[in-house]
């Protein structure tokens, strides 16, 4: 029996070979209607049973974007938007404190971050980025396993349809290193249930035992599985549906307690159900996907689809269906739930989804530009139904598809090119340059994913440098890791001989006029325009000058104009390429722009050879200049705004800004108070919300001489000097009658702003310290990073509220004040790590500060009236003999003591050894020597000798110790623990 549960139990592992077909199982219905295979029907079916068969309220599926869970990219599971009921820290006047039986259909995405399907996906049959998943759940013990089970089971053979025979189901049996007991309840229950031993099998805890994370709610599943075979030869097993019992906590330690409340939690993939009452051999081929297929092959000059992979997918041709299918699916539903394409974080990934979508459409199907946006409504027709949002967005996700779809095209037609150059000039051996590849990708400069790069080589059997991306990887992470502080003397740099020489040959300054020629399009894109310019002078990377740079070359160039924006003002340097005339397919990248004596040096990685004389064409990273942009215009408005709740003598002490972040150092008499720092935040939100114009113009530098209000750092600025203006014309800011610098932001700057506020969003001053006295350094994000960081303190300020009302209604043992006590730390800590408003961190860390010490008293005074109890009842049960070894039941080390210390107290002249078995397994054990037996017999000692036969430890005083262990027979512990102290005495 044992070696056929073991030989059932590796094909279980093995239970879905992604080449093999779904066999169309005969189905017997169990019920007098027909089972619903549409999945609109499906879906409704699952619903209508958990809500009108068995009292489950339903719930609207969460946004895929996770609303104040810095943890996530995407909400990937059902269970996301109910963690604060598993957790403990759902305030409980919210409505999700009331819900007790839920059912719903969760919109999710699998794609970056910790679970990612992304990769797999157009490779097999089943793998998505979005899907459907169905689950039921039951809070605060409203049912258990043998009702979960049940309702389980019914809906699959009842309403589905799908015959007894074909399903198997696992639990969770134990794991003998950690001491865990089998799930013998899940098992028997199942068993009673009708379904075979022989298809009831055990699983360990990687398969059969679902934890949240490190630390938190656990517990032990059984999933059920559908045979694939339908009996003929060896099962083919998919999972369908995984039923999880949270009753265990995880605690800090990696021990497991029971929860004081257990939940239910499952979930089961839409796609995957589907698929087997529709007797399909994929997920593809069900009505979720086969209108997409069909209007692909419409729109394309592809054949059908045949829903081949692997070697028999030749073309790849159905690799690119599924592709495209899935992809536009998951941007339509995370554009409508409000994430779009972008730089970093969930939007990155979908800039990926995006543009993996658009290289398979073009290049494999051979579609039309624009052809992406097309396939919106087909999912608007598919999904709408069961998520208006994708109805209410249709317009505007078809037309952010399109225009991302347009800038991508132009991008991969030129990474393609470069592709194919530098594979020409490969060896048969050698390997892909890693620095060709980085300048190709989203990090670098034509905004191509990895991942694309990747497979666009492996079409062409050539293999990366992965080594040297690695490497360039960790030199990007640890660039953007510095927060926006400035780099200082880094890189190349021209010294007074080089600058000289150039002096002597009357080589001219840089012209860096072409950095401020970019145009503002009437969608809301930025255009920046390209530069035409020669190479005037190359530098080695110790300062020489020479006349050319080799191949792979880090060199220094200098140009007659540049379009680049030089590090200076406190802005962040523009990063690029450039190309050589005529020469489109080579792509020199420009990692930095540096002013040295008013010529602009460019450090460049030289991919081929470089001459002085050279034409070139140069290209700014639009992503990292947009950023910078942004940024700055936000320091701008966070000047004004700190001279509005400060004062207008309030002086600017200096700043950094990249895409990432922008610091801000400013001199203030005593450090900003909560509400100045809001006052700040909403005055940059209302300039923000009124979308005013930025005017930029050069004037006389004696112009701006006595305009009152204007800004200017202790600088020496240039003649003519650039005047920048939010909200009102240049040349009215400037006359001195209007008095418009006092009550807008005007400065003298240099640098590259918006040409609209609006595009900033949003900005939060995410930190605040002081640097010296009198100077305070302000730490800042804007747009996407500011709505998450609001997003984010809101979702704390909630589990802090909630703390508070927990503890204001008391707490009746020590278990769950403790567990408030701990929850108040752990939201200390998110607190303090957390990127959020500061203002709002002040003041929940405050709140906080309370909780915990109210918390403490709390427990404290629990313990003592729990010890006082277990005192009493020792006493009546002992009087006041010398020796007094016992049992009791506690729940902490901390009681235990307690009680041990007022026996002792009670009792002066009688040593005290108590033990106390824990639901985990382990033993508490504490003990207090009375005065009169020392030095001879000594706690310390007394306690290491039983918890050394407990195979534990122990620790304390001669007077007071304590230790824990784990036995099993605790009669023979207290016999030790006896003979000790009658051997001692």
């Amino acid at each position: 029996m044992a070696a056929s549960v073991a030989a059932a139990a590796e094909r279980l592992r093995r239970a879905i070979q992604r080449s093999s077909p779904w066999r169309r199982p005969n189905r017997r219905p169990l019920s007098s209607k027909p089972p619903p295979t549409q999945a609109s029907a499906v879906r409704d079916a699952f619903l209508s049973f958990f809500r009108d068969r068995h009292g489950h309220r339903l719930v609207p599926s969460a946004s895929v974007r996770p609303r104040g869970d810095p943890t996530l990219l995407f909400v990937n599971a059902g269970m996301n938007q109910f963690k604060p009921i598993f957790l403990g820290t759902v305030d409980p006047r919210s409505e999700m404190a009331g819900f007790r039986r839920v059912a719903n259909s969760q919109k999710c995405v699998r794609a970056g971050g910790r679970h990612s399907d992304l990769e797999d996906v157009g490779r097999d049959l089943s793998h998505h980025t979005f899907f459907e998943m169905l689950g039921n759940w039951a809070f605060g013990g409203e049912y258990f396993k043998e009702e979960a089970c049940s309702m389980a089971w019914e809906l699959l053979t009842q309403v589905y349809g799908i015959p007894e025979e074909r399903l198997w189901v696992t639990y969770f049996g134990g794991d003998p290193k950690t001491g865990m007991q089998p799930d013998l309840e899940s098992r028997d229950i199942w068993l009673s249930l009708g379904v075979p031993a022989n298809r009831v099998l055990s699983f360990g805890p990687q398969e059969n035992f679902w934890e949240m994370g490190e630390t938190g709610p656990c517990g032990p599943c059984t999933e059920i599985h559908y045979d694939l075979a339908g009996g003929v030869g060896a099962p083919q097993l998919v999972e369908l549906w995984n039923l999880v019992f949270m009753q265990h906590n995880r605690e800090t330690n990696g021990s497991l307690q029971p929860l004081p409340q257990q939940h239910v939690d499952t979930g089961m993939g839409l796609e995957r159900l589907v698929a087997v009452l529709q007797g399909k051999h994929s997920t593809y081929d069900t009505d979720l996907f086969s209108p997409l297929l069909h209007a692909i092959y419409q729109g394309c000059e592809a054949p059908p689809y045949l829903g081949r992979v692997g070697v028999a997918d030749e073309a790849r041709t159905d690799m690119a269906y599924r592709v495209v299918a899935d992809h536009i699916r998951t941007l339509s539903v995370c554009i409508a739930d409000g994430v779009s394409p972008g730089m970093s974080g969930a939007p990155l990934v979908l800039r990926r989804i995006l543009r993996r979508a658009v290289r398979f459409s073009t290049e494999v199907l051979q579609a039309p530009p624009g052809f992406l946006g097309s396939l919106v409504p087909v999912v608007v027709e598919t999904l709408g139904d069961a998520y208006p949002e994708l109805q209410k967005n249709s317009a505007q996700i078809a037309k952010l598809v399109s225009e991302d779809e347009e800038a991508f095209l132009a991008s991969l037609q030129r990474g393609r090119q470069i592709i194919d150059r530098t594979v020409r000039q490969l060896g048969p051996s050698d390997v892909f340059p890693a620095e060709v590849a980085w300048s190709l990708s989203l990090s670098g400069n034509l905004g191509l994913p990895l991942d694309l790069v990747e497979l666009m080589l492996e079409e062409k059997g050539v293999q990366l440098d992965s080594a040297g991306l690695e490497r360039l990887a960790q030199e990007e992470a640890q660039h953007r890791a510095q927060q926006a502080e400035p780099i200082q003397d880094q890189g190349l740099r021209l010294n007074i001989h080089a600058l000289g020489d150039l002096q002597r040959r009357g080589v001219p300054p840089t012209d860096d006029s072409p950095k401020y020629n970019y145009s503002l399009r009437p969608n809301g894109d930025y255009e920046f325009h390209t530069c035409e310019a020669q190479v005037l002078q190359l530098y080695t990377e110790d300062g020489t000058a020479v006349a050319s740079v080799g191949k792979g070359q880090h060199c220094g160039l200098l140009l007659d104009r540049t379009n680049f924006y030089a590090e200076q003002g406190g802005q962040a340097s523009d990063r690029g390429y450039l190309v050589r005339e005529g020469q489109q397919d080579v792509l020199f990248p420009v990692t930095r722009a540096q002013v040295c004596g008013g010529f602009i040096l460019h450090e460049v990685i030289a991919p081929e050879c470089l001459q002085v004389g050279d034409q070139v064409q140069l290209h700014v990273d639009k992503a990292w200049r947009l950023g910078c942009m942004e940024k700055h215009t936000a320091t701008h408005l966070l000047s004004w705004a700190l001279q509005q709740a400060l004062g207008p003598g309030t002086e600017q002490r200096g700043s950094h800004l990249n895409p990432e972040r922008l610091r801000f150092d400013v001199a203030t008499q005593a450090p900003l108070t909560s509400e100045q720092l809001r006052a700040v935040e909403r005055t940059v939100q209302e300039v923000v919300g009124q979308d005013e114009a930025v005017y930029m113009e050069e004037v006389a530098l004696a112009l701006t001489a006595q305009v009152p209000g204007l800004r200017s750092l202790d600088e020496v600025y240039p003649d003519p000097v650039r005047v920048v203006s939010v909200g009102v014309p240049v040349a009215q800011a400037l006359d001195p009658a209007s008095q418009a610098a006092l009550q807008t932001s005007v400065e003298l700057c240099c640098g590259t702003h918006l040409l609209r506020t609006g595009a900033v969003r949003d900005l939060v001053i995410t930190g605040e310290r002081q640097l010296s006295k009198g100077t305070t350094r302000l730490l800042a994000v804007t747009g996407e990073q500011a709505q998450q960081a609001r997003e984010l303190g809101q979702s704390l300020a909630q589990e802090v509220e909630a703390a508070a009302e927990r503890l204001s209604r008391g707490n009746q043992d020590v278990m769950a004040a403790q567990q408030l006590s701990k929850d108040v730390g752990r939201l200390t800590d998110a607190v303090d790590t957390t990127m959020m408003p500061q203002w709002q961190r002040r003041e929940l860390q405050a709140t906080l500060k309370v909780l915990q010490r109210h918390a403490n008293t709390a427990i404290r005074k629990l313990e003592m009236g729990q010890a006082a109890k277990k005192t009493q009842e020792l006493l009546e049960r002992h009087s006041k003999k010398p020796l007094i070894v016992d049992t009791v039941s506690a729940e902490s080390l901390s009681v235990l003591v307690k009680v041990v210390r007022q026996l002792c107290k009670q009792a002066p002249s009688t040593s005290v050894l108590l033990l106390s078995p824990q639901p985990t397994g382990n033993v508490l054990c504490a003990c207090q020597v009375a005065q009169g037996a020392m030095p001879t017999f000594t706690a310390d000692a007394w306690a290491l000798a039983v918890c050394n036969h407990m195979r534990g430890k122990a620790w304390g005083s001669q007077v007071v110790a304590q230790g824990i262990g784990s036995t099993g027979d605790l009669e023979a512990a207290l016999s030790t623990a006896r003979a000790y102290a009658l051997s001692q005495l």
